[in-house]
């Protein structure tokens, strides 16, 4: 089309992975793949040919971020299946086999000369893999915005800030359950963007599950079609700020089939400044659902209060 550019990647290189995974782990993923599958981890079935498939998730993401970041195109989307927010650096974790954005980031580090990165993750389920793996890290900026103690139930709270050099590069953001647009409208202008304005990225990516949607089966939130749309415009507009535009989105999560594709649809149509024909066929049901004023008003003030303890 006129207003976007579609093409595959090649799959992610195993130096690519080295980067960020361990030798162990990775041999015992790929023997399991060629054994007809197995458990990477937690919660982290998959079956023969997955870790093919999965070094093709990861190559996606590395090649939306070094096209953007080396200008080819101003911002990207990557449709990378299986999700790798969850994924550790020695173990799969909750569907996730390879840690994609961290991977993505380590190969635009090493081949581009990227330096400082913010992952900002709306995903339904806290971004722990992604957390875990540049938790002492001070140049790449973690964000994650959660339905709190959904899972994992043991990671996401707002006082895990980082360690070491780390310290206070890691920002997490746990929401009430039942939340929709104005708990992540609040959430972003309170907390989100005045830490990326304090960190000051060369490029931000933002980690997309489409789980905190309504409808989702595996979330309690309640975004819309609107909603997501709103959200990637504030992060389109904080990138033109900080970093030229520069913005990757790289999917997640996100488990209703009859609902997904019109939160990335809309996602793509921030994207690529263009409306299409298609409407949402249920933003009536989501809208009505939208929590009451009493509601909003306790989010905004625990909101509120993690602003003030920052």
């Amino acid at each position: 089309t006129r207003q976007l550019t579609v093409h595959s990647a090649e799959p992610a290189s195993r130096d690519d992975l080295l980067r960020v995974h361990t030798v162990d782990y990775l041999d015992r993923l790929k023997a399991m793949s060629d054994a007809g599958g197995g458990q990477a981890g937690y919660d982290a079935p998959f079956g023969a040919g997955s870790y093919e498939i999965a070094c093709l998730s990861a190559g996606l993401a590395k090649q939306a971020v070094a096209d953007v970041w080396t200008g080819r195109y101003q911002n990207a989307y990557s449709l990378s299946r299986p999700p790798g927010h969850h994924c550790l650096s020695d173990k799969g974790f909750g569907f996730c086999l390879l840690a994609n954005i961290p991977v993505a980031i380590e190969a635009a580090r090493a081949e581009h000369g990227l330096q400082r990165v913010a992952v900002v993750d709306w995903d339904v389920h806290h971004g722990n893999g992604t957390e875990a793996i540049f938790y002492d890290r001070s140049d790449v900026l973690t964000i994650s915005l959660h339905q709190d103690k959904l899972f994992p139930q043991n990671s996401g709270d707002f006082a895990d800030r980082g360690q070491g050099d780390g310290l206070g590069y890691n920002l997490n953001i746990p929401l009430l359950p039942g939340g929709g647009e104005v708990s992540y409208a609040y959430a972003l202008e309170r907390l989100v963007l005045p830490a990326l304005r304090a960190f000051q990225p060369q490029l931000i990516i933002i980690a997309n599950g489409l789980d905190a949607a309504g409808f989702d089966p595996l979330g309690r939130m309640q975004l819309h079609v609107d909603a997501y749309r709103q959200m990637t415009k504030t992060m389109m507009a904080v990138a033109d700020e900080l970093c030229d535009g520069k913005l990757v989105v790289v999917h997640e999560g996100g488990y209703s089939e009859s609902y997904v594709p019109f939160c990335g649809l809309a996602i793509v149509e921030a994207l690529t400044d263009c409306r299409t024909a298609v409407e949402d066929p249920f933003s009536v049901s989501i809208i009505g659902a939208q929590p009451s004023e009493r509601f909003n008003a306790l989010q905004r003030e625990l909101i509120d209060e993690m602003a003030a303890a920052l």
